[in-house]
């Protein structure tokens, strides 16, 4: 079996000051506060929700 991608996403930014839908992405992804770090599969949906919090989030690869 493959090995899936896996993408660890860690919030770098606040959501203050930021419109609701973005920091319901935050919340929707498993961040909330800063510096806390999620190993999420790398689906569309996921690129999708990073893309749109690209400027709160770093984005690296690791392995399954």
């Amino acid at each position: 079996m493959a090995k899936k991608k896996m993408l660890k996403v860690t919030q770098t930014g606040s959501p203050i000051r930021r419109p609701g839908d973005q920091k319901a992405t935050l919340v929707g992804l498993g961040l909330n506060k800063m510096n806390r770090s999620r190993v999420l599969e790398d689906t569309p949906a996921i690129r999708g929700m990073i893309n749109k919090i690209s400027h709160m989030v770093s984005v690296e690869e690791v392995d399954a």
